[in-house]
């Protein structure tokens, strides 16, 4: 490039339309195709925002260099905007092509392992290895523009609503908060190691103790736990806490950040979300995260079984289990190998299998033997439409339940409308769960969620019945953000350690300076974090996070493209004083 030759974005290449026609412009871009037809050479000229038709004719004065140009090479393009003959619908440009007077090589290109375009044929492994690569196509441009809008859209409203943005250290202290801690060992201080943050809960709660009452932060949050498609080891919540509030005040501010946020996508959400128990929950559904795009609900069937004289049956019942029922339409498509399938599915979550009955040409049959007079009572007895075929769980109630709302889940998939945008707000979860590997009290939630008040009693009686105040937000049955009321007590703050079975000096070692702090005048203050990477999956249609994330791991928690985690100097391991244990 001459010296005097200076680069200047003056339009992107997708931007270039008929009102540039007959002025001379220059573009950047990669070359996305080359194609040659007669004496003419075709370049499609790829940036950010879309393609431009480059068109080389026999009047261009270097017909050589024109000839070296590959795929994925970059380009600077100077020419003259015209209408095209053959107009791209397709394209925002699609109307007009430049007739190239210049073209500069920017930047040569070996042959790529994949070219962007093509790269949902290419390996997971191979894309992340390549991850640069990858993310030139144009869904995944998309994706980014998406995602750089909902971080705009989300520090507005908040902004809008009386919320200070607010950073929390990265290097902290170990604190359980139900996954395992990234470590970081201090050079400084030998032997002893910081923790990477799974959520700022003590850092935003100690910000409405001082005083600022409306927090939130985008912020990164690391945990070092199995991955799945909508997991990462690290990842992005909008994190957001407020004083002086309930529950309803932040359902309403978070419904209008939704409505916001999905309108970037060009997808319509009306707030006043529904609202159910986990209790609720559970029992219709068998799951706290429901999808309520499936239509259909789970049911009790309990008593009406036990008249069906079934000796599977009844030894369930008198083990001190329940029996848990969905009723599907149209019997007739289940065929036997369907139905063995579906038996099949139960046993790979943890069932023992799954009972069916339905009625046929030859009057009622079920995988169990029962009298077909038995089976035909239990439909009318449930006003169950004979055309349909009931499927039976029995086992301890939550354990019924929970497989129960996972064959909802299977067999639901072919009713439900895809492109329908189902929220929920999931609330009053029990405040603890049993811990029956460690024989212990756990929370479902954190430990510095608040019970109900009025329940506050139960903690010394039956702290298994006790609620909090705690709420999920659920879109089409995943989880996208969670919060709760915290607890602004110093007393019951300290009951609530004492019940997880932390020792005096683990509280005092783990949570000391918090505990001091509510000593200080805590008001009463409630929160959420919403998982970003989970919102924008939904939003983009994506099935994995990884696509609405620049440079996601693989499920194994592994860099490709930078090869990590990986081995350091002994060296640095002796300047923190670790030993590598083989």
């Amino acid at each position: 490039m001459d010296k005097k030759e200076y680069l200047k974005r003056e339009v992107y290449c997708g931007n270039v339309s008929e009102e540039l026609e007959g002025k001379e412009i220059t573009v950047y871009g990669w070359v996305n195709n080359k194609r040659g037809l007669g004496g003419l050479t075709f370049i499609d000229l790829r940036d950010r925002e879309g393609i431009v038709q480059i068109v080389i004719n026999e009047t261009f004065k270097e017909q050589e260099l024109a000839k070296t140009i590959g795929k994925e090479f970059v380009l600077s393009v100077k020419g003259k905007v015209i209408k095209r003959s053959n107009p791209n619908p397709d394209l925002f440009s699609g109307k007009v092509e430049i007739i190239a007077e210049t073209i500069i090589i920017l930047a040569a290109s070996k042959l790529p392992p994949f070219f962007p375009e093509n790269s949902g044929n290419v390996s997971d492994e191979i894309r992340l290895k390549y991850r640069y690569l990858d993310l030139r196509n144009s869904r995944l441009q998309r994706n980014f523009r998406i995602r750089n809008e909902v971080t705009n859209a989300v520090r507005s409203h908040l902004t809008e609503n009386g919320f200070f943005d607010i950073e929390t250290p990265m290097l902290s202290k170990a604190t359980p908060e139900g996954a395992r801690d990234y470590l970081v060992p201090s050079r400084v201080y030998g032997g002893k190691v910081f923790a990477l943050p799974q959520s700022p809960q003590l850092f935003k709660q100690l910000l409405m103790v001082s005083g600022f009452e409306r927090y939130y932060q985008i912020t990164r949050c690391f945990r070092d736990e199995d991955l799945r498609a909508d997991r990462q080891p690290e990842f992005t919540q909008i994190d957001i806490e407020m004083s002086f509030g309930e529950p309803e005040e932040l359902f309403a501010i978070i419904e209008d950040m939704v409505v916001k946020i999905f309108k970037i996508a060009g997808k319509s959400v009306t707030t006043g979300f529904r609202q159910i128990t986990y209790k609720e929950a559970m029992e219709s559904y068998g799951s706290d995260k429901p999808d309520l795009r499936i239509p259909f609900k789970i049911k009790d069937l309990t008593e009406s079984a036990k008249k069906l004289g079934s000796n599977i049956v009844d030894g369930i019942i008198e083990s001190g289990g329940k029996i848990k029922t969905i009723s599907m339409p149209d019997s007739k498509k289940y065929s036997r190998k369907i139905l063995d399938n579906i038996n099949s599915y139960i046993r790979e979550v943890g069932g023992k299998g799954v009972v069916w009955i339905k009625n046929t040409e030859n009057g009622f049959k079920s995988s169990i033997k029962a009298d077909p007079e038995k089976l035909s009572e239990l439909y009318k007895e449930n006003e169950i439409d004979t055309d349909n075929i009931i499927f039976m769980i029995g086992d301890q109630e939550m354990k019924a339940l929970t497989l129960m709302g996972r064959l909802r889940e299977f067999l639901g998939k072919d009713y439900m409308d895809k492109d329908k945008l189902e929220f929920l707000w999931v609330v009053d979860f029990p405040l603890f769960f049993y811990n029956e590997d460690e024989d212990r009290f756990d929370s479902n939630h954190h430990p510095f969620t608040s019970p109900y008040l009025d329940e506050v009693g139960l903690l010394e009686t039956d702290p298994i019945k006790v609620r909090s105040i705690a709420y999920d937000l659920v879109l089409n049955g995943v989880e996208i953000g969670g919060g709760s009321r915290r607890i602004n007590d110093l007393e019951l703050q300290k009951k609530i350690f004492s019940l997880l079975n932390l020792s005096e000096e683990e509280i005092n070692n783990k949570f000391g300076f918090f505990l001091d702090a509510l000593s200080y005048g805590a008001p009463p203050h409630l929160g959420i974090a919403l998982g970003l990477d989970r919102v924008l999956m939904l939003l983009t249609d994506e099935d994995s996070i990884r696509e609405v994330i620049a440079f996601p791991k693989t499920t194994s928690s592994l860099c490709m493209l930078t090869g990590s985690p990986s081995e350091v100097s002994d060296k640095q391991l002796n300047e923190l004083k670790i030993k590598i244990i083989n």
